[in-house]
């Protein structure tokens, strides 16, 4: 064996003994990932987790190393700031997030804008026009359709309330507002009380129970979010209102489907967030390559109620980790 064969064998016996001791091939140095930070507004909905799903999904098809991370609270607004602005001096590539609070984030955005890093909002957006595109629900439209449920369920007359969730959070703000613009279309409908549930189910609770004793001939109640949904549902569980009251919701977590099917709940307001997570992250990928990408995207809103909600459209909604 000559000097350069030989020498060529050692190096593939290196190589070898590398690869076992490493677990990796002998390969070139691949080309790094754009790095993508994506902040939710809370981690421990089952909405949140959906919108993780649909981002993990675009990473992987299109290639992007994501970086989860929000706050614990939908409520922490000065949390997620510090998030964004610890992942900002990181130099993320691109940042898709859906905003706590619509206007405490616009400064943190527009550091953002500043270093040369492009956003994405999904969900709940900011008032500024520096994010590229905002991928959401019409919260407004969505909500006027609850407000036409809910009105129907009561026959049309009676006494209702409403249970956003955080004040300031842009989507609590559309949804309160399009479910008073929907309660229009029926004057015989009075909106006796609305009270927030802070995201969190012990409060939406309480809130619900406060409005129960102000309000005895309550005859239904819209609930904004997931944690006012569920809470709402205890409260009428707890004092035998079952079906007396009838309760229409947005989102579709577990607890909430269970809920609907037993009769607790009467209709879902059900959202598309794998697509927002999905698409906030493709639309970030698109934005770093120079592809245009438009500047407001609605995914979509369904009415799921008992009698529709094992057709396989609303199963296909509903069981989002599939289509990941």
């Amino acid at each position: 064996m000559n000097r350069s064969r030989l020498l060529r064998a050692v190096g593939l016996l290196i190589c070898l003994q590398l690869a076992v001791s490493l677990g990796m091939g002998c390969r070139r140095p691949t080309q790094r990932l754009p790095r993508i930070l994506v902040s939710p507004k809370g981690l421990t909905h089952s909405f949140w987790l959906t919108v993780k799903a649909g981002a993990d999904s675009a990473a992987r098809e299109f290639g992007a190393e994501i970086i989860w991370k929000g706050p614990s609270l939908e409520t922490d607004v000065a949390g997620q700031i510090a998030i964004i602005e610890d992942y900002i001096n990181k130099k993320v590539d691109a940042i898709v997030m859906a905003a706590c609070d619509e206007q405490a984030l616009v400064p943190v955005i527009q550091k953002a804008d500043a270093a040369g890093i492009p956003v994405i909002t999904i969900d709940s957006g900011v008032q500024s026009e520096i994010p590229k595109s905002f991928v959401a629900t019409d919260n407004i439209a969505a909500a006027r359709k609850a407000a036409e449920v809910l009105c129907e369920l009561i026959g049309q007359e009676g006494e209702v309330a409403c249970i956003p969730f955080v004040p300031g959070a842009a989507t609590s703000i559309m949804r309160e507002q399009g479910f008073k613009e929907g309660l229009r279309a029926y004057p015989k409908v009075k909106l006796v009380a609305v009270q927030y549930s802070q995201s969190d189910v012990a409060t939406g609770m309480a809130v619900t129970e406060n409005i129960l004793t102000a309000h005895p001939e309550l005859d239904g109640i819209f609930a904004a979010n997931e944690p006012g949904a569920i809470g709402a549902g205890q409260a009428l569980i707890s004092r035998g209102l079952v079906g007396k009251v009838k309760l229409v919701a947005f989102d579709a977590a577990p607890n909430e489907i269970q809920a609907l099917e037993s009769g607790v709940i009467q209709a879902l307001i059900v959202q598309d967030p794998f697509k927002m997570g999905y698409l906030g992250v493709k639309y970030a990928l698109d934005v770093l390559h120079g592809k245009p990408i438009p500047p407001r995207v609605d995914t979509g809103v369904y009415v799921v109620t008992k009698q529709n909600l094992n057709s396989p459209e609303i199963q296909r909604l509903l069981r989002p980790m599939a289509r990941g």
